[in-house]
């Protein structure tokens, strides 16, 4: 195959996934890592085995990172991970409902619900619901600068090969 096809495929790929990183929807990191994995194959140079071991090393840090913050402090509050799943299901139903804004929209109101019910005082699970948005924010947040910044290295070694 002509290597302007598979960097054209591999920077979709890369796109799709970084997207999938925001909307849990779409497969995010490991998209990322497929295109990296193509391009090192059939990319036709020895940069993108360079990529793909850079990249590898980014997005294991990023997904790695998103569930290590997310549930340290998830655990610092005593928020159990049942609520936010419990969100994350709201949050793909309401994506449904209402395009684009049905994810965030019922995520949180999916885990102000769950929370609710399990500590049964409005201004408690206001509390830590809050909590729990801002570190699921803050691991996706670094997971997709990691993607990001994948996809970055990814570009570089494509445009390296075929310029």
């Amino acid at each position: 195959m002509p290597e302007a096809f598979i960097a054209a495929l591999c920077i979709i790929l890369a796109i799709v996934g970084i997207c999938g990183v925001v909307v849990p929807v779409l497969p995010g990191s490991i998209t990322v890592a497929v295109s990296l994995l193509v391009w090192a194959i059939w990319g036709g140079s020895s940069w993108g085995w360079v990529a793909f071991g850079v990249g590898i090393v980014l997005l294991a840090v990023g997904f790695a990172s998103q569930y290590v913050l997310t549930g340290r402090r998830l655990k610092e509050r005593s928020i159990p991970s049942r609520s936010v799943v419990i969100g994350l299901v709201c949050g793909v139903i309401g994506l449904f409902v209402i395009p684009f804004l049905g994810l965030p929209l019922g995520f949180a109101l999916g885990l102000w619900l769950a929370e609710y019910a399990r500590v049964r005082d409005p201004k408690e699970a206001t509390s830590t619901s809050w909590a729990a948005l801002k570190s699921v924010g803050l691991g996706m947040a670094v997971e997709l600068g990691c993607a990001l910044t994948a996809g970055g290295v990814l570009l570089a070694s494509i445009l390296t090969t075929v310029f």
